[in-house]
């Protein structure tokens, strides 16, 4: 009865409650308890498959069907009667049957589950377990010779419960057939009712432990993966302050840590948001129990604080590791980002200063060229000004030359002042 793992789903985990109590039972009974999964994207499996599973079990018994669409039905199978529940990610079978076996825990109680049937399930069994519910001896010592004779004291866990109105003992242990074996005394005058709630928590204690400890394997092989990013984004970041490496190499190298983080995230976000989820309802469980100790023996919550808290820790220690490694790879991606804004200003300022100078070169190419264009304008006024000018010199009796001579300066200054008036004008 291997432990599976679970293809993640990216939403939150409905808190699994039975809202719907076992049946009253009167001692000495037994029940037997299946818990069976689909491997993979058991949250978005075919229902159909396990009603049809179901039906197939009823029909052997000549039982009536339950309604359409129904997440839970009650009803007999042969000499046992049978609860039937459908969770988000997995179902739930418990024959309750009248009496008790000679032998304790035999294997044969649980043949109302046939082996065929159980092959054609649309899934794995997560859990297998045997409950045993008789009479509470008188004197302690009594129970305790039972258990030490039906358990592994190891790990067995014992305890009074429901203010002393029974004791109940589990090792969880896997026994040769492949279940698990729980033990009931209940004490005289306890209600078939009371009995029926104390059978249902042990099936609810051992389900939900059982599929929160598969976040731990995907806790394990999430930390292998980050084991092996960790020493490449660490060297990137060190390398950030460095020239060796040019920016779009690490930012090449940082989007792909980044996609792979990302994908690690969507792919175990569902698995932890379930086993959080888990583990909440196993320690709601055992409290609502209000446990005693039995001589010293530890009970099934110190037993959990020792066997399962760690496991809970580790998956909590992952899920913390890949938050923190996807918070540094922003962080990474933020001191790039300002790496790179930094030489782009660098580069921003040189190409002001290149302009800066090419600006200078154009101004004194401009009042280089503005000094010529003086010249030749002049050149050209003081021809035509010449000849505006030579019927009024040779009135006053002057020459040629003597009138190109008196024209130029006055023309060269006018062109000047003109020029300048514009240059000013458009500035």
């Amino acid at each position: 009865m291997p432990i599976i793992a679970d293809h993640p789903q990216r939403y939150a985990i409905v808190n699994e409650l039975h809202a719907r109590p076992f049946p009253a039972l009167e001692v000495p009974c037994h029940a037997v308890y299946l818990a069976i999964k689909e491997p993979l994207d058991a949250a978005n499996r075919d229902r159909a498959l396990d009603r049809a599973h179901l039906l197939s079990l009823l029909d052997r018994h000549g039982s009536v069907h339950p309604q359409p669409e129904a997440t839970h039905f009650s009803g007999p199978i042969g000499k046992h009667a049978l609860k039937w529940e459908s969770h988000t990610e997995f179902v739930t079978y418990t024959a309750f049957g009248k009496g008790n076996s000679p032998r304790p825990f035999d294997p044969a109680e649980a043949e109302v589950f046939p082996e065929d049937w159980l092959a054609a399930a649309p899934g794995k069994r997560l859990v297998s377990l045997l409950i045993r519910v008789e009479y509470m001896p008188e004197e302690d010592a009594e129970i305790l010779a039972k258990l030490e004779e039906w358990f592994v004291g190891e790990s067995l866990a014992v305890s009074r419960v429901v203010d002393g109105a029974a004791i109940v003992a589990c090792d969880f242990r896997i026994d040769p057939a492949g279940h698990m074996r729980c033990a009931v005394f209940v004490r005289p005058g306890t209600g078939a009712r009371r009995v029926g709630r104390i059978v249902q928590r042990l099936c609810e204690v051992e389900t939900y432990r059982s599929m929160s400890m598969l976040g731990l394997v995907r806790a394990r092989s999430l930390s292998e993966r980050l084991n092996s990013l960790d020493p490449r984004l660490s060297n990137l970041v060190t390398a950030l302050d460095t020239a060796e490496r040019r920016p779009e190499e690490a930012l090449h190298d940082l989007l792909q840590i980044s996609s792979e983080l990302e994908s690690l995230a969507v792919k175990y976000t569902f698995r932890f948001g379930a086993t959080a989820a888990y583990e909440a309802i196993v320690t709601q469980r055992i409290s609502v129990m209000r446990e005693q100790r039995l001589e010293g023996r530890q009970t099934f919550a110190e037993f959990m604080m020792r066997r399962y808290d760690p496991a809970m820790r580790t998956v909590k220690s992952a899920e913390a590791r890949l938050k923190a490694m996807a918070d540094r790879a922003t962080r990474a991606a933020e001191l790039l980002r300002t790496r790179v804004d930094v030489e782009r200003s660098a580069q921003n300022q040189m190409l002001l200063e290149s302009m800066d100078r090419r600006a200078d070169l154009q101004l004194r190419l401009q009042r280089t060229v503005e000094g010529l264009s003086v010249v030749a304008i002049s050149y050209y006024a003081v021809s035509l000004a010449g000849y505006v000018a030579y019927p009024l010199a040779n009135a006053l009796g002057l020459s040629k030359e003597m009138t190109m001579v008196g024209l130029t300066p006055l023309v060269i200054l006018a062109v000047w002042l003109m020029v300048r008036r514009l240059r000013h004008h458009f500035e």
